[in-house]
């Protein structure tokens, strides 16, 4: 995981003091290199540029995001571990989207008099990401506790990515939305049983947003030769597919009681959307990774495990050293798994690309 390590932070939320959970898993804010941003050179994806901005411009979901009457009810029988999963969920969602907001936004305002056009591409994606990370802290304002979104701004740390790097997660982060969304809703229409509460039924419109702003990304990634050309794009492309698959694998085992709310086996679930996944990254990125190879999802699950375990000893009422010491060979048993995955044999997503999958 290529991060800086956060420091201790509480956010206010409404009614309680609420403190928001600090590890490696925990949705980074983000700042980059203004300057290289501002020169990268569009016009190889001019075109695919222009229509995207055009659909933005549209706002398909301008009306989208109004809560209706279903919201109104109580839900003070959602209850025990069920609603604190749920809650975590809602945190963690809110958290992402509202840094992205901050990320686009700061590029808009930096970009506006040297590049018109992606200065406006990030407003508008700011623009959507603001109603979603505004209507999931609506949503947990429903069961108690809002995040404080001005408190967060100011007092979170912000890790400096490379334009090149953010182009890579970005994308990463805005497709793995998308299939998150996508599945759960096409899950939850199947069995409707299991839709709880009644933000779900806004999940199929909403993940129109994460796929435009995905391929955003994809024409970004595509207009600058050195993310998609050369050998170093390569070994970037799988190291950028590992993190983020790393950390959706450990994230979902955190919280399968979530999972098993909604009637889903989390680690069926985690499986598919990292597929999908890979299977998007590879109309942009140059290489994949090779998710059919047996040691591929079994290296991630057993890194998932050796998490849990952390988290168990971070639970328990040991001195903070013991359980930096009790920890250490299960983080670089994670390390060594990851590693594993990182050296097996690629997928050329160059070559595969024009043919029928």
């Amino acid at each position: 995981m290529v991060t800086s390590p956060p420091k201790p932070s509480q956010e206010l939320s409404a009614g309680k003091t609420k403190a928001l959970k600090e590890n490696i898993l925990t949705p980074r804010f983000y700042t980059t290199d203004f300057e290289t941003a501002a020169q990268m050179d569009l016009s190889a994806q001019d075109t695919e540029l222009q229509a995207m901005l055009a659909e933005m411009r549209a706002d398909y979901n301008r009306h989208h995001f109004v809560r209706d009457e279903a919201f109104n009810e109580s839900w003070d029988h959602i209850t025990g571990e069920d609603r604190q999963a749920f809650i975590n969920y809602l945190e963690r969602s809110c958290v992402s989207e509202f840094s992205g907001f901050l990320l686009f936004k700061e590029l808009s305002r930096k970009l506006k008099d040297r590049s018109p056009l992606l200065s406006e591409m990030f407003n508008l994606m700011a623009r959507d990401e603001a109603r979603h990370a505004g209507f999931l802290n609506k949503a947990m304002g429903d069961f108690g506790c809002t995040m404080d979104l001005g408190y967060l701004t100011k007092n979170r740390v912000y890790t400096f990515f490379p334009i090149e790097w953010v182009i890579y997660t970005v994308y990463l982060s805005e497709k793995i939305g998308y299939w998150r969304y996508i599945i759960i809703y096409r899950h939850l229409e199947k069995h409707p049983e299991n839709q709880f509460y009644p933000l779900f039924r806004y999940f199929e419109s909403w993940c129109q947003d994460e796929n435009r702003h995905g391929d955003i990304f994809k024409a970004l990634l595509r207009s600058q030769p050195k993310l998609w050309q050369t050998w170093q794009s390569r070994l970037w492309s799988r190291f950028f597919l590992l993190t983020v698959f790393a950390t959706h694998t450990l994230t979902v085992h955190e919280r399968t009681g979530f999972y098993k709310v909604l009637g889903l086996d989390a680690t069926k679930f985690d499986a598919e959307v990292i597929r999908k996944t890979n299977e998007s990254a590879a109309r942009a990125f140059p290489s994949v990774l090779d998710t059919e190879n047996p040691e591929f999802f079994d290296r991630l699950h057993r890194s998932s495990d050796l998490n849990l375990k952390m988290s168990q000893i971070d639970g328990s009422s040991q001195p903070k050293w013991l359980k930096a010491l009790r920890k250490l060979p299960l983080q670089l048993s994670i390390f060594g798994h990851l590693l594993r995955i990182y050296l097996l044999k690629g997928v050329d997503a160059e070559a595969l690309r024009g043919t029928v999958r």
